[in-house]
């Protein structure tokens, strides 16, 4: 059992405490993809306010796995430079950084990268996307991709690195049954689908060594007819455990989810709080690898029921951190009341039509 407030590690990396900014798409990479000051501006104020570890958003590891504009890009050594002061602001404000890496699969939208869309299966018209599906040697260049990536995020000074396998990009595609319906060894059994996490992993391990924390993001289960179940989120996270990996962070759903997914939106009662707590607690029976939990967290105490009851060992936040970048530090202050965020998604929509995310109710001090 922990507190909120002690400090731990991950493989080396020591962290002041259990609060985790969770990868966020924040719109402020340029076009081409090149990191900006005002991104490492962004990351840098959430680390000198308190936050124990910042995830990036997710950097795309090769052209054609692109999600949309304003994103990072982390797939030639031309981006050192921009990732490098990303890494070096959060640094300097007395934090710690991780990059997360990604390929949005058969949701990286042909108008933005100008190439083929890409997944484990060409879409059959029932819902997933138009893309063609992926050949094994197409697989074994977007593991490949995936290793050169974390080398370079090593080099550029970040503190680890998480592979994105979660939100139904690709390698979440390939976990789901919904998206997954190949017939040779990628395909099938939970196994089979899980194989290229297993080789990304092997990937990113041989790139960066033993002693680099390697995270990965994963769903707690799809919220979609015939996806991804906790069952086999399970088997998932044990065969991660076998293969070395430092943790996991539990979160759910894909953009074809829509009402399915357990999102209530204004989190009144504090019961609502923590969508996929009940998935956590079966992790946390079977699995001893440390779990960062994303969802719906707004209250101090229900963050420390969680810790304090050995139901996660970190406590990952996005939206509280956008509309209140000083909310750990007003916690540990000792005013502990309830994030002011609302979960009006308004800062997205933000972002969207503005180009950078911001909360649209709250003005805070200190926002980039």
């Amino acid at each position: 059992m922990g507190t909120l407030f002690e400090t731990t590690r991950i493989n080396g990396m020591t962290l002041a405490n259990r609060f985790i900014f969770s990868a966020t798409w924040l719109g402020l990479a340029d076009e081409e993809g090149y990191s900006t000051t005002r991104q490492a501006d962004y990351l840098a104020v959430r680390a000198r306010r308190g936050v124990g570890l910042i995830i990036t958003g997710h950097a795309y590891v090769t052209p054609e796995g692109k999600a949309g504009a304003g994103q990072t890009a982390a797939y030639d050594d031309r981006f050192l430079p921009g990732l490098k002061e990303m890494a070096d602001a959060v640094h300097q404000a007395q934090g710690k950084v991780v990059l997360q890496l990604s390929h949005a699969g058969c949701y990286a939208p042909a108008t933005v990268t100008g190439l083929d869309v890409v997944g484990p299966s060409a879409s059959d018209g029932a819902g997933s996307p138009n893309c063609r599906e992926l050949t094994t040697d197409e697989i074994r260049q977007v593991v490949t991709a995936f290793g050169q990536s974390a080398a370079r995020a090593k080099k550029a000074g970040f503190d680890g690195v998480q592979i994105h396998a979660a939100h139904g990009y690709l390698l979440s595609q390939f976990l789901s049954p919904y998206f997954n319906r190949r017939t040779d060894s990628y395909g099938g059994s939970i196994d089979n689908r899980a194989r290229i996490i297993l080789e990304t992993l092997q990937a990113v391990r041989s790139a960066v060594g033993p002693d680099y924390p390697v995270l990965i993001k994963l769903n707690s289960e799809d919220f979609v007819q015939e996806g991804l179940t906790v069952e086999e989120m399970l088997r998932v996270a044990f065969l991660l455990e076998q293969a070395g990996i430092d943790a996991i962070e539990m979160s759910g759903g894909t953009i074809a989810s829509g009402a399915l997914i357990p999102i209530r939106p204004g989190l009144l009662e504090r019961e609502n709080e923590g969508y996929y707590r009940d998935a956590a607690l079966r992790f946390k029976e079977s699995i001893d690898v440390p779990l960062m939990l994303v969802g719906g967290f707004r209250s101090f105490e229900v963050c420390e029921e969680l810790v304090g009851k050995g139901r996660a060992d970190y406590v990952s936040l996005s939206r509280p951190l956008i509309c209140e970048p000083n909310l750990v530090e007003r916690w540990k202050s000792g005013d502990t009341g309830k994030s002011a965020c609302i979960s009006c998604n308004g800062c997205l929509k933000a972002g969207f039509k503005e180009g950078s995310v911001r909360c649209v109710l709250v003005s805070s001090p200190e926002r980039p």
